[in-house]
């Protein structure tokens, strides 16, 4: 699933041609895609204007004007390809993508001035809904979220309050997204390794000053991969499994064998399964 880099790189990419502008057509090719379509979801939609473009972990958020904030998942394949009067572009462009099938553009979006924005999803895994502007913060995707990482409501204290006492590792309490919001597994493990730290030690031993430079780690890794365009797991690059950039930097996700890159340390990179996910660290230098 597209991780907060992907849905960021996303976010940029559209933010040019949607926020400020006015839809002028809307089109559904069908009413669903993971749950239904909100009731009304192309009149709503239509003729109204796009405040701004804003991103809640791995969700994509669109105040309208007229009291609504449309929301937007990607699921595990969702993408958008943008077509304006300047040409075509798709926001996360990858190596050696395929152009979506058009059997699979769920949602276009025209806007007055003259852009089209649809909306692919192969697998139908993402969604989207209309949810007054006012309750979004309160709706039960989000109520209970944690702070985002990379601003400055996410630091040292965050996790000591999470840690304090809880037997989990760390990477189990990272990826509860009330701990902190939209981390996932590919940046909790570069993390986790840049800061020396175990995924399987018990949170409630790790010693609060190493928790500041875990935070920090965090917040490089991710802004490093927004950079970048983020890592582009193979669903989200394309269908082919065609990969993406941020990968290349990969320190310890998806090297299992390979020696570990931190200078003097003689370990290599290992693999274990956590909550049905691949962990990737090295057991020499993370402790």
């Amino acid at each position: 699933m597209p991780e907060l880099p992907e849905v960021e790189t996303v976010r940029r990419g559209l933010e040019p041609v949607l926020s400020g502008a006015r839809l002028s057509r809307v089109r559904a090719n069908r009413p669903d895609l993971r749950f239904p379509l909100p009731e009304g979801f192309v009149q709503r939609l239509t003729g109204a204007k796009i405040l701004r473009l804003e991103r809640r972990a791995k969700y994509l958020l669109a105040p309208l004007d007229r009291g609504d904030t449309l929301v937007m998942h990607l699921g595990m394949t969702g993408r958008f390809e943008i077509a304006a009067p300047e040409g075509s572009v798709r926001p996360g462009d990858f190596a050696r993508e395929v152009r979506p099938d058009d059997k699979h553009a769920h949602v276009v979006f025209e806007t007055e001035e003259g852009a089209t924005v649809t909306y692919y999803d192969p697998r139908r895994f993402g969604f989207m809904d209309l949810i007054a502007t006012d309750r979004v913060d309160r709706h039960p995707w989000f109520a209970t979220m944690g702070p985002e990482p990379l601003s400055d409501a996410f630091d040292a204290r965050t996790l000591v309050k999470a840690f304090g006492g809880r037997k989990q590792g760390p990477k189990t309490l990272l990826l509860d997204q009330k701990t902190v919001a939209g981390l996932g597994n590919i940046y909790v493990c570069e993390a986790l390794h840049r800061s020396g730290i175990s995924p399987f030690k018990p949170s409630g031993q790790i010693a609060g000053k190493r928790l500041g430079p875990l935070t920090a780690a965090i917040k490089d890794v991710l802004a490093e991969a927004v950079e970048v365009g983020g890592s582009s797991l193979k669903d989200f690059a394309a269908a082919d499994g065609a990969l993406g950039y941020f990968q290349h930097r990969f320190r310890v996700y998806d090297r299992e064998g390979e020696p570990c890159p931190t200078p003097g340390c003689k370990g290599v990179i290992a693999r274990e399964v956590q909550a049905g996910r691949s962990t990737f660290f090295c057991p020499v230098c993370q402790k």
